[in-house]
Parts: structure tokens; sequence; C-alpha cells
């Protein structure tokens, strides 16, 4: 059986959008993607580590444990072996409370790739490929989350081609979701329900081309 870790926020948590509530695996796109490739014979486990608020690389002021990079090379090794990272993160730099841009987004990615790859698993085991995933163009946010994402939908013009360059720099795959599908018809930020189906079902296309490809290195070999 393969395993893949969706290390992500709230945009693959599964939040209803304007509730404090979460769609069922079934409809959350990791779930999505499980359901195909299994669809397709392949033996797969999708793993989420998704919190609703993480940022790459920054903390957050109002709530603790935001930080992309807490924690996340005991994760990988947590979870190995792994054959694919799928990591979905971005949306949340660009709340009002801070002041990134999207290089600084492309950059705390890139972060987060390093962590990754120097996590300190068993001998012998693969160092998986990466997957970065631009989230949807963010619309204006609507509904109980305008305060926190005010201004948003400005800040973050471009994200999808910074972390496509940053794909590219780093040897990772990419994916953009805007391609596919937008941001909540609800609140502008997060994914509606048959947006996470058209999300999953293109992901799941994806993820199967990278499996059928991969030839993953073998990482570190200390005790």
């Amino acid at each position: 059986m393969q395993h893949i870790l969706v290390y992500a926020d709230s945009l693959s948590w599964g939040i209803i959008p304007d509730t404090r509530s979460r769609f069922p695996f079934h409809q959350r796109w990791p779930g999505v993607v499980e359901r195909e490739l299994q669809k397709s014979l392949i033996s797969v486990r999708v793993i989420e580590d998704c919190l609703n608020g993480r940022l790459t690389v920054s903390d957050d002021p109002f709530k603790p444990g935001r930080n992309g990079l807490d924690g996340l090379e005991q994760r990988i090794e947590i979870n190995s072996p792994l054959s694919l990272v799928v990591v979905f993160l971005g949306t949340n730099d660009f709340q009002s409370v801070h002041h990134f841009k999207v290089w600084h987004c492309s950059q705390g990615l890139a972060a987060i790739v390093a962590a990754i790859r120097r996590a300190p698993i068993e001998p012998g085991m693969p160092v998986p490929p990466i997957l970065l995933i631009a989230p949807p163009s963010i619309q204006k946010a609507k509904g109980s989350i305008a305060p926190k994402f005010a201004g948003a939908e400005a800040k973050a013009v471009g994200l999808a081609s910074a972390i496509r360059l940053t794909a590219e720099d780093l040897g990772c795959h990419f994916f953009d979701a805007g391609s596919v599908t937008t941001t909540s018809r609800v609140d502008g930020v997060h994914l509606d329900a048959d947006q996470h189906e058209v999300l999953g079902k293109a992901l799941a296309i994806k993820i199967k081309s990278i499996l059928s490809q991969a030839q993953p290195c073998h990482g570190f070999t200390g005790t």
C-alpha cells in the first residue's frame, strides 16, 4: 500500500464555508483522491495533516501552533515511508494581520520543501516526491471571515505563478487548483462541496501520474 501525506490548511481540512463545521472525509478532496485512486486499483491511503489557519512559516498572533514549519520534519518521520507529500498552503499568509506578498509565500513554501527533504527518516526509507498545489484565487471575503481576510484578494494576485516558479526551481511537482475550480461562492476563501469533488478528481489524475513515474531517492542513513 502506498501512503500519501496531505500537509495543508482549512481548504483541505474541509471547513464548510461560513461555519465551524467540517465536510465528511468522502466529500473532502483528500477523500475524493483516495476513492478515485482506489477505483483505479491503486492500493493507497491518504493521510490528512490539515490544520485550520496554518501558514507557511509564520506564527499567528491569535492562535498558537499555526507555523507550518513547526514539527514538520517529525510529521514526515512519523508517517514514513511515504510515496508522496502534497503541500497545499498559502491562503492564510494573506490574512489581514500579515503583510506577505506572493514572493514571501513562495519562499515560505521553499522552506517547507527543504524541511520535508531533510526529515530524519529511517535508513532505506525514500525521500518522497513533493506536489505543491497553488490555491485558487481568493475572492473578496464574505461572512464571518471577512475581517480576517480583508484585502487578501489583492495581496494574493500572482500567487499561482510564484508557486509554479518555486516548484520548478526545486524540482517539485505542481498543480494550480485555480485551473479547475474557484474558491467558495459562500465565503470567497474556502471550498464548497462541489469544488472539493472537482478538485479531488483532477488531483487524482495528477497524483496517479506522479506515482507511476516516481523514483524517490533514499534519505537519512543515521540511527
